[in-house]
């Protein structure tokens, strides 16, 4: 059980819908209720969704990937040949300790793993690939070597995960992490694991590994974008908003700018107005051509242009060097998105600069954006351009708006509605005939 989790009502393994076998393991091993890591991610891998996962050790996130991937194996058998899923590891310790875990989870089935790391038997290493084991868990450079040795055989490949995949980068295994993905089969599902979403190469490489990829982030985030200073800068509205931009691209200091906005639209809307400041500007949106994308994706790495606006979309996977300048004309939908895009800058030992335009519609999603960031953003005031909006006039302690209570009248009562017919309507104002008998012997003629 997670040491800070005291809550009741915290679903058990059983509601995980996991095989029985795994729920026998889990029992043994004396596991009671899930960790929010594996609450949250178990449910999202076993509908066989790529994943982004944020967790720190000691989280519980080896049985978070464990558990769904042998459960994929007990319940879709393969007859085909080669290694069902890869677990990438940065050390050797680790490596074992994923190894000894994976074995007693899967002690009640018929489904073997098998480690690869430097240090020990090539050969055996290899015999044991040969034997077509089905999970291998594996450090990069040996694996890299087995490769090179054309005896991996990762064509039919299943799940890959990428454990602690933020020291993996830092240890220099980029390229082989990269190297090792290509050579898998591209149907796969993709788990990657990493303590921080802030580091710019993890970011990296989710673009290039993941596809429509899930994100859950458990671990706080406020120790990333050291060599980011991040600003907001309000605005009246969005034309305020195109004037700040074009100001804050004529005098900040850059190489390359990225400029990012909400919409396709939008990003269009923009490219006008720019060039007529005698800005060199360019877009990057999804509804463009590869080879418009392309075209201008060199236009901008060459610096024939310096400014790019982009959406979210098209702007993952961008990945080109001197950008220190990244403006949010939108303000993002949420905190993932937000790191997606000031990752951008800020890069090893350079320093960058972000600044967010919020108008008032948009103040509590960024104030919500800082409160997932354990961070507070530095106010800006361009004095040539301030506007009306100088933001809300009251804060919540969430760093909220707090709206203005309207006074609650008391419900009236409505009155009784007496039904008038249609035939009493047309007597209305009519003197109504005696109702008398008439006198005896009268006949009506």
């Amino acid at each position: 059980m997670h040491p800070n989790s005291t809550d009741t009502t915290q679903p058990s393994f059983s509601s995980l819908s996991l095989a029985r076998p795994l729920l026998l393991a889990v029992r043994k091993l004396g596991f009671e209720q899930p960790t929010p890591v594996q609450q949250q991610a178990i449910p999202l891998a076993l509908e066989h969704k790529d994943l982004l996962v944020s967790a720190e050790t000691g989280s519980g996130k080896t049985a978070a990937f464990l558990l769904p991937t042998l459960h994929h194996l007990l319940t879709l058998p393969s007859r085909k040949f080669g290694t069902r899923s890869l677990i990438l590891a940065p050390t050797r310790e680790l490596a074992q300790q994923i190894f000894k875990q994976c074995q007693q989870l899967a002690e009640f089935t018929d489904l073997k793993a098998g480690i690869i790391t430097g240090g020990d038997d090539f050969r055996l290493q290899q015999n044991m690939l040969r034997r077509n084991t089905e999970i291998v868990i594996a450090t990069p450079g040996r694996l890299l070597e087995l490769m090179e040795q054309e005896t991996p055989n990762f064509s039919n490949l299943e799940v890959l995960i990428l454990d602690e995949a933020d020291r993996m980068l830092d240890m220099g295994f980029s390229e082989d992490v990269l190297t090792i993905a290509k050579s898998c089969n591209s149907q796969r599902q993709t788990l990657l694991f990493s303590a921080t979403l802030t580091h710019f190469g993890v970011i990296k490489m989710a673009d290039k590994v993941l596809q429509n990829h899930e994100i859950v982030a458990l671990n706080t985030l406020h120790d990333g974008h050291k060599n980011i200073e991040q600003q907001i800068v309000v605005a009246d509205d969005n034309d305020h908003k195109e004037k700040l931009l074009a100001w804050l691209l004529l005098n900040e200091s850059y190489d390359k700018a990225l400029v990012f906005t909400n919409s396709r639209i939008q990003a269009d809307a923009l490219r006008g107005p720019l060039r007529g400041q005698k800005l060199r500007v360019g877009v990057l949106h999804g509804e463009m051509d590869q080879k418009d994308r392309n075209r201008m994706m060199d236009l901008y790495r060459e610096g024939e242009i310096n400014i790019m606006i982009a959406t979210d979309l098209a702007a993952r996977g961008l990945d080109i060097k001197g950008i220190n300048l990244v403006i949010n004309f939108d303000v993002p939908r949420n905190g993932i998105n937000y790191i997606h895009r000031i990752g951008r800058t800020g890069r090893v030992d350079e320093l960058g600069l972000a600044i967010a335009l919020v108008k008032s519609t948009e103040w509590n999603l960024m104030s919500g954006i800082e409160r997932f960031l354990k961070q507070k953003f530095k106010r800006r005031t361009i004095k040539e351009l301030e506007g009306k909006y100088n933001g809300p006039k009251k804060i919540k302690a969430s760093g909220k708006a707090a709206g203005i209570k309207k006074k609650i009248e008391p419900k009236k009562v409505a009155k009784e509605k007496v039904k008038i017919r249609q035939r009493d309507k047309k007597n209305v104002g009519k003197r109504r005939a005696p109702t008398s008998q008439p006198p005896s012997g009268s006949q009506e003629q």
